[in-house]
């Protein structure tokens, strides 16, 4: 037992000296530690690593720094040239540098709360520039343009919805194009030779986005809206269909990092509170995206699907101020990973920041491009869509024929006489137009869809 708490104790050292770059002070060391052992103690430790070569001392007295030993072999020129990536700063070099080393060669690391705690909502920044904030917010309205108001969230994300499915998906792993994508979402039609849990991942996007969408008025950063997210985002995809919408309890692991996520229960809930109260109080929305982007993840609060909830719910502040939506269109799978790493293993944010400011970037320009191309909504169909929404489910919930009579029975309290006749003729249009691709704006399930299409005949 001694030894398993001397090793463990020698890796959380190693831990909190790799997340300083130019090298840790043993008051820096301490405080990674959190519960640090004696200054003794430490001094001891840190004389037997240096003994095994896996750390070097630099100065003297109080100003002696501390740094992880990394061989010459492992430098970052032998890596093989990488394709594809994002415009990097120097500090995101810096980061992939090291997320790049062999995975022997970097250190193993725990959960460290301190870096979560220490950050302070609106007086600690992840992205400090007031120039660059400011350069975000105006290419997010400029993206949109002028807009009547309750426009935003049907017209925005309605027409990024396939961008967003696709993208996100696609940093998982999926291999639907977006065309597939497309046809899935717009008519339900399955890609061949696709695993059926490809499938259900981009219907599950599909379905968080209308939530948020649908419920951008209800939405937040609370545990409500999180653990809706994670539920519609994880349906039919874990191995406990039970652990959906729930925080985890058990231990996890993430393949290609040294990083341990944190495995106590109570511990995680305590965190993930933190994690959404202080997300809530900044005030800045990019900076609030940005946050969930970095703790989520890290924190890795369910037992899967952890990084698209973060991905969507990146949104959430975005929507709620009225900008132009975060797609992740074309980001680079890898340049995205290697940022998530350099969070992971060093607390460094840096190369997350920069995928991150790039992506935005492009999904204003994707937005601007898409809908120069597409004609402005209707503003009949904005004015009563809560209504259009309610009698077609009815409709389809009673099994009732979508003929004029049932609709105009149904419709007759909910619109005024002068707009009736053009609403009628405007739900019937939908409900000829309803399939299992699009069932979701009704808030309708598949088996009620199908149960009334059977009752309809031809």
């Amino acid at each position: 037992m001694p030894k398993t708490l001397q090793a463990d104790l020698n890796d959380r050292i190693l831990g909190a000296i790799a997340r300083h770059e130019e090298g840790a002070t043993m008051a820096q060391i301490e405080v990674g530690l959190g519960d640090a052992p004696s200054r003794r103690t430490l001094q001891r430790r840190l004389t037997h690593l240096m003994g095994r070569g896996r750390i070097v001392a630099q100065g003297n007295g109080p100003a002696t720094r501390y740094r992880t030993n990394v061989t010459p072999s492992a430098s970052p020129a032998a890596a093989p040239p990488r394709e594809a990536y994002v415009p990097v700063s120097p500090e995101g070099e810096q980061v992939s540098t090291w997320v790049r080393l062999p995975i022997m060669q970097r250190v193993p690391v725990g959960y460290v709360r301190h870096f979560l705690e220490s950050y302070r909502p609106n007086e600690t920044w992840y992205l400090s520039d007031p120039a660059r904030r400011q350069w975000l917010h105006d290419m997010g309205m400029d993206a949109l343009g002028v807009r009547p108001a309750g426009t935003y969230a049907r017209e925005t994300l309605g027409r990024l919805l396939i961008d967003l499915s696709w993208a996100s998906s696609q940093l998982e792993g999926n291999t639907y194009t977006r065309l597939d994508t497309q046809r899935l979402i717009e008519h339900g039609q399955e890609a061949e030779g696709k695993a059926q849990a490809e499938t259900q991942m981009i219907l599950n996007h599909k379905q968080a986005i209308e939530f948020l969408v649908d419920e951008s008025d209800e939405i937040g950063l609370n545990l409500h809206t999180f653990m809706n997210l994670h539920a519609l985002l994880s349906e039919n995809l874990l191995r406990d269909p039970a652990a959906g919408g729930r925080l985890r309890a058990r231990p996890v692991d993430i393949a290609g990092t040294v990083f341990r996520p944190l495995a106590i229960p109570q511990q995680i809930d305590e965190l993930f509170r933190m994690i959404l109260d202080k997300a809530a109080a900044i005030r800045d929305p990019f900076e609030q995206a940005f946050f969930q982007m970095v703790h989520i993840p890290y924190l890795q609060p369910f037992e899967d699907v952890n990084k698209r909830v973060s991905r969507l719910a990146a949104n959430i502040p975005l929507i709620k101020a009225g900008l132009c939506p975060l797609s992740f269109v074309e980001v680079p799978e890898h340049a995205y990973v290697e940022g998530l790493l350099g969070v992971y293993e060093r607390n460094r944010i840096e190369l997350l920041r920069d995928v991150f400011l790039w992506a935005y970037e492009r999904s204003c320009q994707q937005f601007r491009a898409i809908a120069s191309g597409l004609p402005e909504p209707d503003p009949f169909r904005l004015k009563y869509r809560a209504a259009l929404g309610e009698v077609v489910a009815e409709i389809v919930r009673q099994g009732l024929a979508p003929k004029e009579a049932p609709v105009r029975n149904l419709t007759n309290t909910l619109v005024p006489p002068a707009d009736l006749d053009r609403f009628v003729q405007l739900a019937l249009d939908e409900l000829g137009h309803l399939h299992e691709g699009n069932i979701a704006r009704y808030r309708l399930r598949l088996s009620e869809f199908r149960a009334w299409r059977s009752t309809q005949g031809d």
